[in-house]
């Protein structure tokens, strides 16, 4: 595809309007973006008029030329590393992983590094899971048959995102290119629980404040972690629980500590927002509207332990989607309301619509660094939708889709309407690159149950938005999470434009990452997407006795590793961690 421009190659190869970018030249093409109407995909949002670091932070130090390759502060230096012993393992300093050059889809030429410009680079944040630990509605008791269905380290979400944020906000520039780090973009599941306490937290770690992550009574904590049960890690407790005899400490004080209020410095970059099954869904899983299941996350009373037989019934009846909205679940609560134990009522707890996310982004307290609604738009709350697209830079737009399924399931599709919309997008930018953004993977998104509110409406799989994307030859990748696990897959089909799918690990299971993509024109007929990954800003080692905000973040990471059950295969091969990505330029 045609793109004229005028380029000033410099020894790193980045172009003219990248240095402008980090001069705080060009607002435009340095990540403030405009979000184009979910209807029209031409409508523009306005753009923030700040000048902008190097960064994209408002305010930042002024850049007078691109940064040189670095390695420090990413996975490409160091990783946390258990040391041998157990069953808990301690984590410390590791080896980095090394950059892998994958020519799937292209050949790599020599020479590349010495004539690539830059077009441009962002961080991807996915699968925060923002916990409210104490709500009612969470199904805690499933541990009971598979002891990975309840986490210990949940209560310290908040603390480790917002120590994942000051990793961002310290990282200079992209790694390889030097190049200024335009935007984040979350790829869904920012909460766990589609709660309005969540939502409010995820705001405030995004765009700065302060927050208590806690909800119902202020005095003392009231989930399952106080509860004497011994099926759960019970840190403030002398008792032998489950998690104990593995070699989970006793860590009095330990929830205190964890609810108390904690600062977020908030993102000092633009930021954009994708929504995910978590953040649409209750529990992620069951279609919104059911009046009881709704009552009971704001009420008072919480069931904490259920028999392992009922527990796996209703594990069975989640993964194999029997119960999309929740029937199974509501009867097995009314069933066991004598063995609740009482809660303080709090209408925080209470489940958020579509609506309230959208205007969660458009409240002008959370704007932060920006742009405002954080992609969507007042477009987006008349036409009750939940996707859109942006302006990257001058030959780069960003597309942020909604693939959850109103009717239930933890797994995605997309209506026709959103596809269509998403076909003509892609056209009308022919000439622009694009970058497309979800929460679900190609191989999730199989769920094509009807959304109640378009029962008549078709809904498309991942093999079909595969096949989409292929057609349009400006589209370079597909950017997800969902399976909280790295994945990186190439896509070419006969005839059609090969593109990347990249995957990326969550936030809330080990190894806790985001990753950082550069995209670059090598001047050879090829293009160099490269994925860096980055872990929060907590120190590998911990310290039991340090219970501060960072001590937190760096124990939320050591325990989510020993964490019983966790899977070990979610960092991925090396070919789906630190990569060069080669495509052909149509």
């Amino acid at each position: 595809m045609p793109r004229t421009r005028s380029v000033t190659a410099s020894a790193l190869g980045v172009d003219r309007r990248t240095v402008l970018a980090a001069a705080g030249a060009v607002t435009l093409t340095a990540g403030a973006g405009y979000a184009l109407r979910p209807t029209e995909s031409r409508a523009a949002t306005p753009a923030g008029t700040t000048p902008e670091g190097p960064s994209g932070a408002p305010g930042a130090p002024l850049a007078a030329a691109p940064l040189a390759p670095y390695t420090r502060g990413t996975t490409l230096d160091s990783v946390a590393t258990p040391g041998t012993g157990g069953p808990y393992r301690r984590l410390g300093d590791g080896p980095g992983w090394k950059r892998l050059v994958r020519d799937d889809l292209a050949a790599a030429r020599s020479g590349r590094a010495g004539r690539r410009t830059t077009l441009a680079a962002f961080v991807q944040f996915t699968d925060l899971h923002l916990a409210d630990t104490q709500h009612p509605l969470r199904v805690e008791y499933l541990r009971s048959c598979d002891s990975h269905l309840w986490r210990p380290h949940e209560a310290l979400t908040v603390q480790g995102a917002i120590s994942l944020v000051e990793r961002v906000n310290a990282l200079r520039a992209g790694p390889v290119t030097g190049s200024p780090l335009r935007f984040v973009m979350t790829t869904g599941d920012n909460t766990d629980n589609n709660a309005r306490s969540e939502l409010e937290w995820f705001m405030k770690v995004m765009s700065g404040g302060r927050l208590r992550p806690d909800s119902g009574d202020p005095r003392h904590y009231e989930g399952v972690q106080s509860s004497g049960l011994k099926l759960y890690w019970q840190p403030d407790a002398a008792v032998r629980d489950a998690d104990k005899q593995l070699g989970f400490p006793r860590l009095p004080g330990f929830l205190a500590a964890a609810t108390r209020e904690v600062t977020s410095p908030g993102l000092r970059m633009p930021w954009y927002s994708t929504v995910g099954n978590h953040d649409a869904l209750p529990l992620g899983i069951y279609a919104p509207g059911d009046t009881y299941l709704a009552e009971y996350a704001a009420g008072g009373r919480k069931l904490m332990s259920l028999p392992a037989a009922e527990a796996r019934k209703l594990q069975d009846s989640i993964k194999n989607a029997r119960d999309p909205r929740g029937v199974r679940l509501r009867e097995l609560l009314k069933a066991h309301t004598r063995d609740m134990r009482p809660v303080t009522p709090d209408e925080r707890r209470a489940p958020y619509t579509p609506a309230e996310y959208l205007e969660a982004h458009l409240d002008p307290a959370h704007r932060g660094a920006g742009p405002y609604g954080h992609g969507y738009s007042a477009a987006n709350l008349d036409a009750g939708s939940q996707y859109y697209s942006f302006r990257v830079a001058d030959d780069v737009i960003g597309v942020s889709l909604d693939t959850t399924d109103p009717g239930g399931n933890y797994e995605g599709s997309i209506g026709t309407a959103q596809l269509k919309w998403l076909d003509r997008t892609l056209r009308d930018n022919k000439d622009s690159y694009a970058v497309v953004f979800s929460h679900h993977t190609s191989a999730s998104m199989e769920n094509t149950r009807p959304d109640p509110a378009r029962p008549a409406e078709r809904r498309h799989g991942g093999r079909e938005l595969v096949a989409l994307l292929a057609g349009h030859r400006n589209v370079l990748a597909w950017v997800n999470g969902h399976i909280h696990k790295n994945l990186v897959t190439a896509h070419s089909t006969a005839g059609g434009h090969a593109f990347w799918e990249i995957s990326t690990a969550s936030h809330i299971d080990h190894p806790h990452l985001a990753r950082i993509i550069e995209l670059t024109d090598n001047k050879d007929g090829t293009l160099s997407l490269f994925t860096t990954l980055v872990e929060s800003a907590a120190p590998h080692r911990t310290d039991f006795a340090d219970l501060s905000q960072t001590g937190l973040a760096a124990l939320y990471r050591e325990l989510a590793f020993n964490a019983p059950g966790a899977p070990r295969n979610l960092a991925g091969s090396a070919a789906d961690r630190n990569t060069e990505l080669l495509l052909k330029k149509d």
